[in-house]
């Protein structure tokens, strides 16, 4: 992996409420190509050795519990300065708090149902590639 590959999970929250279609495009229209790319349901366990790395923090629980409420899309995306700009790109973990016309002002609607997740480091990015993509499922 490279500076040049995110990760990105659209949530239950933004799946339920139809806006995957929305924010495929808007993800599409900034320029990323969509290098693999499904839908999955992740189990508590699944969901808890995912985000682990918060494992200690207040709201660990709540996020694994949210995580686990529904389907979730999962991608990867490919740019240049891919895991940085798409950071940008989403806005703040907040929503109330994100720039007006990113993905989480637009869909997220609390701290937890944000509507996207995004890699915060190279390190991280490739990781988490690896957590839900074999090698054959990534081109």
């Amino acid at each position: 992996m490279t500076d040049k590959t995110t990760l990105t999970i659209i949530k239950p929250q933004a799946v339920r409420n139809l806006h995957s279609g929305k924010i495929i495009d808007m993800i599409l229209s900034a320029g990323y190509i969509i290098k693999a790319i499904k839908m999955v349901t992740l189990s508590h366990d699944l969901a808890s050795k995912f985000y682990e790395i918060h494992k200690d923090r207040p709201f660990y629980e709540n996020l694994v519990k949210s995580m686990t409420s529904g389907p979730v899309i999962v991608a990867l995306l490919e740019k240049d300065n891919a895991v940085q700009d798409y950071r940008e790109f989403i806005g703040s973990t907040n929503p109330a708090e994100a720039v007006t016309g990113t993905i989480r002002n637009l869909f997220g609607t609390s701290m937890q149902d944000n509507a996207v997740h995004g890699s915060d480091s190279d390190e991280n990015a490739a990781r988490e590639a690896s957590f839900f993509f074999s090698e054959m499922e990534r081109f």
